[in-house]
């Protein structure tokens, strides 16, 4: 196992090494009824813990409510100084300095532990992070650290749409927040799709810049772009298939969050054993972008921007400020890329909501690759109606298999 050493000490005055792989616990396999399958997600977790994975990351609302009180169930079978544990603080739901309190102490017991490694304000944006600090809960946190119960203190950002909604921020509110604490850490969404200007991501390579500039370690969230980046159209995936046929297409977007030298976790939620061997092999030989691979994702990325259609991966866009868009030729997937179809008469056509496949986009579709994550995916796409965008579903149907990278 890859593992990235901090230029800091933890509470405990230890060097702090985590494993480049962490295990993101939101999205555990589930039973029929919805609640956690505890016996298989256990074996999932100690497999990870067993190959070297030591940093586990929860919070207060996965699974409804039940993450934190199984992850503690099974760490504490687990030597305490054997891992790392990260949760967060639902500022949504507190509206008042004692009901920060009240979550923060119900976590503790739910958990198990006389401290939390990584504590984190949950889903950051600028209104709410200067709400929590006029109500004293930023303040009352240092308190935490200071007295021996927190060992870093950090927050998490998430994505923003062009569409501004109360739940998502800009570049702007990201830096105000980084600047205005002597953060240990801090949490984002960042992947080879949103780099630039153009980046619907709060962070894009500008963000990445300032967590280098301010000296801020890196955890990464939605490497694959919740599941978008893990199911290329065929002319987008022939740069990366032609230098290694047999990488899924999730290791090359894994590999280059992991490639920069700030990022010290990348966090996966693995719901299923298939999606944990492939990366135990992405990080368990890890090896870093070489200028070739580099040059071949960003001709991946240039294809894939000329395929988007739309590129808010789940936000909530108000219905007053949604342009008009003829329903019965909308794509089921809130992400599709243009993808050639056959009806009837034989005829071919493109997904009749977005741009019009362009000649290299025609082409058969490439080869699967041999270390798949996506095995169930195929098994679990179904015929929509109305089938609009065949490849539309398909890519609905595999987000739902890589929503797991969406922490």
């Amino acid at each position: 196992m890859e593992y990235r050493d901090w230029t800091k000490k933890d509470g405990s005055g230890r060097d702090i090494s985590t494993s480049l792989l962490g295990y993101g616990c939101m999205r555990f396999p589930t039973l029929p009824d919805g609640r956690i399958d505890e016996v298989r997600a256990e074996k999932l977790l100690n497999t990870a813990r067993e190959a070297g994975v030591n940093y586990f990351d929860t919070a207060f609302p996965y699974h409804g409510g039940e993450s934190e009180p199984f992850v503690g169930r099974v760490i504490a079978k687990w030597p305490r100084e054997s891992f790392y544990l990260a949760t967060k603080l639902p500022l949504w739901s507190c509206k008042t300095l004692d009901e920060a309190k009240a979550i923060f102490e119900k976590q503790f017991e739910r958990l198990g532990v006389d401290y939390i490694d990584f504590y984190l304000l949950h889903s950051l944006h600028k209104a709410r992070y200067d709400a929590a600090k006029e109500m004293g809960i930023v303040d009352w946190l240092w308190e935490q650290k200071a007295a021996g119960r927190i060992r870093n203190f950090g927050f998490s950002c998430h994505e923003r749409c062009i569409f501004a909604s109360p739940s998502h921020d800009n570049a702007a509110g990201f830096e105000h927040i980084l600047r205005d604490q002597p953060w240990d850490f801090c949490q984002l969404q960042y992947n080879y799709l949103d780099t630039d200007d153009r980046a619907e991501e709060i962070a894009g390579d500008r963000g990445y810049a300032l967590t280098e500039e301010l000296n801020v370690p890196l955890i990464i969230m939605e490497p694959i772009k919740g599941g978008t980046l893990a199911q290329l159209p065929p002319d987008a995936a022939a740069p990366l298939n032609a230098l290694d046929a047999d990488a899924s297409a999730a290791s090359w977007a894994l590999r280059w969050v992991a490639s920069h030298k700030n990022v010290k976790v990348v966090l996966s939620g693995m719901s299923a054993e298939d999606q944990l061997d492939d990366n135990l092999a992405t990080f368990g030989d890890f090896c870093p972008m070489t200028d070739a691979e580099n040059a071949a994702i960003r001709q991946t990325a240039d294809v894939l921007r000329s395929h988007i259609k739309i590129g808010c991966t789940g936000a909530s866009v108000p219905t007053k400020n949604r342009p008009p868009r003829p329903a019965a030729t909308v794509c089921p997937a809130p992400w599709a890329w243009t993808f050639p179809t056959t009806s009837a008469s034989g005829t071919s056509s493109g997904c009749s909501a977005i741009r019009t496949p362009s000649a290299s986009s025609g082409q058969p579709a490439s080869r699967m690759p041999k270390r798949p994550f996506t095995a169930s995916a195929a098994a679990s796409v179904r015929p929509s109606a109305p089938s609009i965008c065949r490849f539309g579903t398909l890519l609905q149907s595999s987000r739902r298999n890589w929503t797991i990278y969406n922490e």
